[in-house]
């Protein structure tokens, strides 16, 4: 029920928050273009899907939202210069909202936490594991197997630790009880299309970053990290994940823009307003979404934050399983022994 879920829970979003939009403030109209910066590298899911929602942004606003690149440590670089950029609402990020809550546990960007950002949430999207279509896996059981008995040998591109790829093929590994050698390029698109030419046996992006290459046979997608089949038009459902691992824990994994606190409040109320009236009707992420196989879940505020926590919590807690923590989750109000939210100290 996993997929279906998560379009219910988009439609019930469209439907709380189509009454929210009279209760702003003043209007903000920005005098010259508001930079994005998407901390990862042009062709993954973050810049796809970025790239489709600034020209509405830019519409409604009267200016130019300019998409600026900027890759590095797992997307911890440009995040940065978000926030160390003036606090007057010109300088926005984009991201997985589970990167930049729970940078602070991985030691990436120390004393940071959700709470940091104003939260506007556009898709869920969904890993992938796939092999180059001339690999020897046809099945993910034949590559689990392989991934047991030859671990290290197994290459596996993601886009960084952090990366979407890269905690897939983390949470893989804790379940399946295997090794594997971690390849890392400056996004997802990269790193699929890496794949594709057969520089790694695998990788474990979002479907996103992998759709075109696997329409066009270039990559043989084997199973989605779901309880439900992925279904993209023109190729076979794509199995999920419990068919080989019944027990492994899945939540949804948001994307959006992200605006630092401490901005004026009339940037907050106008863009609020925004997602309300235009991004949660927008057909062009719509069509985004059916086309690459993502899910439309536009929503923002507190209610982004309240669907983003399961994958945040999620993400946090196994960095701590797998040695990759540097600071407990309880420094970003987690307590990983009850899976809930407890408040920061």
């Amino acid at each position: 029920m996993y997929l279906a879920s998560w379009r219910i829970l988009a439609a019930s979003t469209v439907v709380l928050l189509g009454g929210t939009a009279g209760s702003m403030g003043q209007e903000w109209k920005p005098d010259r273009p508001i930079n994005l910066i998407v901390p990862w590298g042009a062709g993954g899911s973050t810049d796809q899907v970025t790239r489709v929602t600034a020209p509405i942004l830019a519409e409604a606003l009267g200016v130019d939202v300019v998409v600026v690149n900027q890759p590095g440590a797992s997307g911890a670089i440009g995040t940065q210069e978000v926030l160390n950029a003036a606090k007057d609402g010109y300088t926005w990020t984009a991201n997985a909202i589970a990167n930049n809550a729970t940078y602070s546990v991985t030691g990436l960007l120390e004393g940071t936490n959700i709470d940091d950002w104003h939260i506007y949430l556009s898709v869920a999207n969904v890993p992938v594991v796939s092999v180059p279509a001339n690999s020897e896996f046809q099945d993910f059981g034949q590559l689990l197997e392989a991934l047991k008995t030859r671990g290290n040998e197994v290459t596996v591109a993601t886009a960084g630790i952090t990366s979407s790829g890269g905690t897939a093929i983390a949470a893989l590994a804790d379940t399946g009880d295997f090794d594997y050698n971690m390849i890392t390029y400056d996004g997802g698109g990269p790193a699929a299309i890496a794949t594709a030419s057969g520089e790694a046996m695998v990788t474990t992006q979002l479907a996103v970053e992998q759709t075109e290459l696997i329409r066009g046979g270039r990559l043989r997608a084997l199973a989605v990290l779901s309880a439900e089949p992925l279904v993209l038009e023109g190729v076979d459902p794509i199995p999920p994940i419990t068919q080989w691992l019944p027990d492994m824990e899945l939540a949804p994994d948001y994307f959006g823009i992200f605006i630092p606190r401490g901005v004026p409040e009339e940037v907050v109320a106008t863009v609020d307003k925004i997602w309300a009236e235009q991004v949660l009707n927008a057909q062009s992420l719509k069509t985004y979404a059916e086309t690459f196989g993502a899910v439309f879940a536009p929503s923002y505020g507190a209610d982004a934050r309240e669907k983003a926590m399961p994958v945040v919590i999620l993400e946090a807690c196994s960095s701590v399983e797998r040695g990759e923590a540097v600071n407990d989750p309880s420094t970003i109000g987690i307590d990983c022994e009850t899976r809930t939210e407890v408040g920061t100290p």
